[in-house]
């Protein structure tokens, strides 16, 4: 295989993914949980452009400040933690082995489609 063309097959594949989740799941929810995920990396880079994406979906900056102490804030919901909770346990499977606990809300806060593409999401971030 010529690796210039699976280059970019492989690119057209996580841009068609991003598409998908783009159509079935809440945007804002999926920028604030790739900002909650790239703190956990340490990626500056990743930081800087999903908390820009983050805000053009309408995120506010106070929440952004707090999301790394998302558990003890009164600001975010309860399905906005299903969905952070999830994601770090995710991002953090080698420690946490991706909790039941966790699994079990995050699973009965969406629906099918959405746990789906909130899993895809966070796997691909």
């Amino acid at each position: 295989m010529d690796i210039v063309a699976g280059k970019n097959a492989g690119i057209d594949g996580l841009v068609a993914g991003e598409a998908w989740i783009a159509t079935s799941f809440d945007p804002k929810l999926m920028e604030l949980i790739k900002v909650r995920v790239s703190q956990i990396n340490g990626c500056a880079h990743c930081l800087h452009i999903h908390r820009q994406d983050a805000l053009k979906q309408g995120e506010t900056e106070e929440r952004m400040l707090l999301l790394s102490a998302w558990r003890e804030s009164q600001r975010y919901s309860d399905r906005e933690g299903a969905a952070l909770a999830w994601a770090e346990s995710l991002t953090n499977v080698a420690e946490t082995r991706a909790s039941d606990a966790d699994f079990e809300i995050a699973h009965s806060a969406f629906s099918e489609d959405e746990f789906l593409a909130l899993s895809i999401g966070i796997a691909m971030i």
